[in-house]
C-alpha cells in the first residue's frame, strides 16, 4: 500500500491502534474468539503477507504512514485502544472501513496497487476483527510442538504415528489410503530411496519369498546397512552444499574437493548423528583438538565459487563469499530467505538488515582471500602416516643442515663444505616438494587469530560500511544461549539447541521430500511467510521433536518414514481422488516421479552389470560430446575422459565444472551447483527423451543389458524380454505387454537384418567391447529392446 490521508486519524494514532491488532498474548484483546474462530497464522497473516506488508511490513525503507502490520513486539509498549481495530466491532474499526470504502482517495490498498483485496478477503478481514483480532507468531517461529497422535476411524491401517495423523485427515476429507504395491515395486522404491539403485533378481526373490511378518523391515534394514546408502544420501547433500569440481567465474579453476565428499558419504553410513554433522561441517575446526576428519568436514562451506581472474577487487569477492556462507546456512539449516534481507530489511518476513549482517559475522573471520587460485588456503595436507613421517624427518634433516650452514665461517674449506651442504639441502628440498605435489590437498575453514570487524553494508554495497555489528542470530529467533560463544561453533550448537523451532522441522520435511517427492512444507527453502505452510503442520512438529528426542538418528528418521503404511501405498489413484488431490498432499497414494538426474544413469549401468561400486576417491569424467569445454569456457581446457572402470562409477561421482556443468545431467534438471539448492525442479521436454535414448552411456549401458539377456536368460525370446523387463522395473511384463515388447523385437530384428552397418555402429558405442558370440544385427536387436524398456515411463519413474 502507498500512503494517503487517513482522515482524523493520525500516524501515531495508527500506532496506539494498531496495538490491539498486535499484542500477541492469547486473549489479551477484549473479545474472547468463537469456537470455531479463524487462525491469523493461517488464514490472515498470507493475506496481510500478500497484499499489506509491501507497505505495512518488515521494510522500514518502504514503510508507509509508520504502520507495520507484522510485528507485535514494536508496538507492545502501546497499550491504549485506538480505533484502527475495535476487538468485536469491525464496523467501528477503521482498518475495515478503509478496505471497504467506495471513495478511491480512501481506500486501502489504493486502486493502483498491484495487488488489491478480493470481496473474500475482505469478508475475511472483517470476520477476524469480529472474532476478536487475535495475532498468532508466524507457525515456524514457534516451538514445535508434540501433537498427541490422532484417534482415527480405521484403526487396522497405521502402521506408526505418521499413519495416524495422515488418516485423521484422510478421514476429515472423506478420502481413503491407497491399497499397497506388489512386493516387486515396493522394494523397488525403497531401493531407490535408501540406495539410489534397484534390488537385484536375487534380492527380490528373497523379498517376494519371504512370508515372515517382518520381512519388509528386514529390507529396509539391509538397505540402511548398504554401503551405497551412504551414497544416496550425500547426492542430495551435495546440492545443499554447491559442490562442485571447479570455482566458478570465467576461469573456473579446478579444485580439489571430493575428500569433503569422502567424509559426507562416511558420515551417513557410520549415522553420524545430525547434531554433531551440523556442528563439524560448520565449525570442526574449533572443535577442542580438531581431528583431521573434523576440518575436512568444514569442507562444507568451502564448496562456494572462487573468483581466480585478474583485475578484481579482492575484498568484493571476499565478501561475497561471507554472504554465500551466510544465506547457504540460513537456507540448509533454517528455511529461511536470508538473503532478502542484505540490502534492506526483509520485505515479509522478521528479518532486518541487521540481523543478516550480525549473522554474517559469524563466517567474516576466516582465514582467506578475495582472489583464489584452484585449492585457494586455507588448505589440508591429506598425507598418510608414513608420508607424514618422511617429511617429518626431511623437516628434521633440513633445519639441522641449515644449522651447520649457519655456523660455518667464511674460509675456503667452510666455503667448500657449505656448497656441499647446500647441495644436500637442495636435493632433500626437491624430494619433499616430490612428495608433497603428489599428496592432495583440500579447502577447509580457519578462523583468522583476531577476528575481522563487521559493518551493516549500507544497501548491500561491500565498501559502504554503516553501523558496526557482532555476531549474532536473528531476533525473531531465541538468542544465542549466555554462556555462547560468539563464533561459528556458538552458531552451529545453537543451531541444533532444541530451543530453535526450524532446524528440527526443516531437516525432517527435507528427508519426507526425498521419499515422497515433496515436503510436508512444499518449499523447503522458503520456511517464511511467502513459503507454503505445511499440509500436515501437526505431522511436521510431531516428526520434529521425535527427531531431536530420537538424539537426531537420521537412519531411525528414514526407518520410521519407509515403515509407515502411508509411504507403502500404491501411487495408482482413480479418476475422482486424483481430481480432488492431484498433487497429493493428502497423501491418499504413495509417490510417484521421476528419478533424479544421477539415479536414472546409475539404475541404467546397474541393470546392465556395467556398475562400478567402489566408494569415494576423486571424481571421474565419463562420456561428453567431444569439444565442449573448448568451445564454451574461457579457459580451452580439453576434457579428458576417463577409461576404464572410472566410466562406470556412479553418477554422483562425476566431475563437476561449474560453467558446463554434465550436460545429460543438466537436462535431466540436476543444478548448476552455483547456489545452494535444496530442492530440484522436475521439468518434461522432449530433449530429456533424446539424452535417454541416444546418450553413450545410455546407449552402452543398452547393449550391455541385451548381452546380459542373452548370457544369462534361457535361450528364447519371451524368457529373454522378462528377464530384461525385470532388470529394469523389478517386476514380471503382463502378458499384453510381453506381446507388444516381442513385435518390437521382432521389427528391430528385421530394420538391422537389413543394414548390417547400422547394426555394427549401434553395438559400438561406448568403449566397452561388444560380445563376439552373437551376431551384430541380432545384439543390435536386443540392445534396442532394452533402449525401449529403460525409456518406459515405469522404468524412469519411481512409483
Amino acid at each position: 500500500m502507498t500512503s494517503r490521508p487517513i482522515g482524523a486519524i493520525t500516524s501515531a494514532a495508527l500506532l496506539i491502534s494498531a496495538a490491539c491488532l498486535l499484542i500477541d498474548a492469547p486473549g489479551s484483546l477484549a473479545v474472547e474468539p468463537a469456537a470455531d474462530s479463524l487462525s491469523f497464522d493461517r488464514q490472515v497473516r498470507p493475506l496481510l503477507a500478500a497484499k499489506c506488508f509491501p507497505c505495512h511490513g518488515p521494510d522500514s525503507a518502504t514503510r508507509q504512514a509508520d504502520l507495520r502490520l507484522d510485528d507485535p513486539a514494536v508496538l507492545r509498549p502501546v497499550l491504549e485502544v485506538g480505533s484502527l481495530i475495535v476487538p468485536g466491532q469491525p464496523d467501528q474499526s477503521e482498518l475495515i472501513r478503509r478496505i471497504r470504502a467506495d471513495d478511491k482517495s480512501l481506500r486501502m490498498p489504493p486502486p493502483d496497487a498491484a495487488q488489491q483485496l478480493t470481496a473474500a478477503d475482505i469478508e475475511l478481514l472483517a470476520q477476524w476483527v469480529e472474532q476478536g483480532a487475535q495475532y498468532e507468531p508466524h507457525w515456524s517461529l514457534a516451538a514445535p510442538r508434540s501433537s498427541a497422535v490422532p484417534v482415527v476411524k480405521d484403526t487396522a491401517w497405521p502402521e506408526n504415528a505418521i499413519d495416524a495423523f495422515v488418516l485423521a485427515r484422510l478421514e476429515q476429507q472423506g478420502l481413503t489410503p491407497a491399497l499397497p504395491p506388489d512386493r516387486a515395486r515396493l522394494l523397488r522404491r525403497l531401493s531407490l530411496d535408501l540406495t539410489g539403485l534397484p534390488p537385484t533378481p536375487a534380492e527380490l526373490d528373497v523379498f517376494e519369498s519371504d512370508g515372515s511378518p517382518d520381512a519388509y523391515l528386514r529390507q529396509v534394514d539391509r538397505l540402511l546397512d548398504s554401503p551405497a546408502y551412504g551414497e544416496r544420501m550425500a547426492l542430495d547433500w551435495m546440492d545443499a552444499a554447491r559442490f562442485a569440481d571447479s570455482g566458478g567465474y570465467q576461469g573456473d579453476i579446478f579444485r580439489t574437493m571430493w575428500p569433503w565428499r569422502d567424509w559426507l558419504i562416511e558420515a551417513f553410513n557410520r549415522n553420524l548423528p545430525f547434531d554433531q554433522f551440523t556442528i563439524q561441517q560448520i565449525a570442526g575446526d574449533l572443535l577442542p583438538g580438531a581431528t583431521r576428519d573434523q576440518r575436512i568436514a568444514t569442507g562444507f562451506h568451502r564448496n562456494h565459487r572462487i573468483n581466480d581472474e585478474d583485475g578484481i577487487i579482492p575484498e568484493e569477492f571476499r565478501v561475497e563469499y561471507v554472504a554465500d556462507r551466510a544465506e547457504t546456512t540460513a537456507t540448509v539449516w533454517m528455511g529461511l530467505t536470508l538473503a532478502c534481507a542484505r540490502c534492506h530489511d526483509h520485505k515479509y518476513d522478521p528479518l532486518t538488515q541487521a540481523d543478516y549482517f550480525r549473522f554474517y559475522a559469524f563466517f567474516n573471520s576466516i582465514d582467506e582471500q578475495g582472489r583464489g587460485h584452484g585449492n585457494a588456503p586455507p588448505i589440508l595436507r591429506l598425507t598418510t602416516p608414513d608420508q607424514q613421517m618422511q617429511i617429518d624427518q626431511w623437516s628434521s634433516q633440513l633445519d639441522s643442515l641449515q644449522t651447520q650452514i649457519n655456523q660455518l665461517g667464511d674460509d675456503a674449506e667452510a666455503i667448500v663444505l657449505k656448497g656441499a651442504l647446500t647441495q644436500q639441502v637442495q636435493d632433500l628440498e626437491k624430494q619433499q616438494g616430490a612428495l608433497l605435489s603428489a599428496v592432495p590437498v583440500t579447502m577447509v575453514l580457519q578462523e583468522l587469530p583476531t577476528p575481522r570487524a563487521t559493518h551493516v553494508h549500507v544497501r548491500g554495497a561491500y565498501d559502504q560500511a554503516g553501523e558496526a555489528v557482532q555476531p549474532g542470530v536473528p531476533a525473531a529467533l531465541p538468542p544465542l544461549p549466555e554462556k555462547a560463544t560468539a563464533d561459528r561453533l556458538g552458531l552451529a550448537r545453537w543451531l541444533v539447541d532444541p530451543a530453535n523451532p526450524l532446524v528440527a522441522r526443516v531437516i525432517v520435511n527435507r528427508y519426507w521430500q526425498l521419499h515422497f517427492g515433496t515436503g510436508l512444507v512444499a518449499t523447503p527453502e522458503d520456511f517464511g511467510t511467502q513459503g507454503e505452510r505445511p499440509s500436515h503442520p501437526e505431522l511436521l512438529d510431531w516428526l520434529a521433536t521425535w527427531f531431536i528426542h530420537s538424539g537426531w538418528d537420521v537412519k531411525a528418521l528414514h526407518r520410521l518414514i519407509v515403515s509407515s503404511a502411508t509411504y507403502r501405498q500404491s501411487s495408482a489413484a482413480d479418476a475422482e481422488s486424483y481430481q480432488r488431490d492431484r498433487d497429493n498432499r493428502l497423501l491418499a497414494r504413495g509417490p510417484r516421479f521421476r528419478l533424479p538426474a544421477e539415479l536414472l544413469r546409475d539404475q541404467a549401468i546397474a541393470a546392465s552389470g556395467l556398475l562400478v561400486t567402489r566408494i569415494g576417491g576423486a571424481s571421474v569424467r565419463p562420456y561428453q560430446s567431444e569439444g565442449l569445454w573448448e568451445e564454451l569456457a574461457s579457459a580451452h581446457i580439453a576434457y579428458d575422459q576417463s577409461q576404464g572402470a572410472d566410466l562406470y562409477r556412479r553418477g554422483m561421482y562425476t566431475f563437476w565444472r561449474r560453467t558446463i556443468p554434465p550436460p545429460s545431467m543438466t537436462t535431466l534438471d540436476a543444478p548448476n551447483r552455483e547456489i545452494c539448492t535444496v530442492r530440484r525442479p522436475r521439468t518434461n521436454t522432449p530433449i530429456q527423451a533424446l539424452v535417454l535414448m541416444n546418450d553413450p552411456a545410455f546407449v552402452e549401458a543398452s547393449r550391455a543389458l541385451a548381452e546380459r539377456v542373452l548370457r544369462l536368460a534361457p535361450a528364447d525370446d519371451d524368457a529373454r524380454i522378462a528377464y530384461a523387463f525385470r532388470l529394469l522395473t523389478s517386476r514380471s511384463p503382463s502378458a499384453e505387454e510381453q506381446q507388444v515388447l516381442r513385435e518390437v523385437l521382432a521389427d528391430f530384428r528385421d530394420r538391422f537384418a537389413g543394414d548390417a552397418e547400422a547394426a555394427e555402429q549401434f553395438i559400438a558405442v561406448g568403449d566397452s567391447i561388444p560380445m563376439k558370440d552373437v551376431p551384430a544385427a541380432e545384439l543390435a536387436a536386443y540392445t534396442a529392446l532394452a533402449t525401449t524398456i529403460l525409456n518406459l515411463d515405469e522404468a524412469i519413474t519411481k512409483e
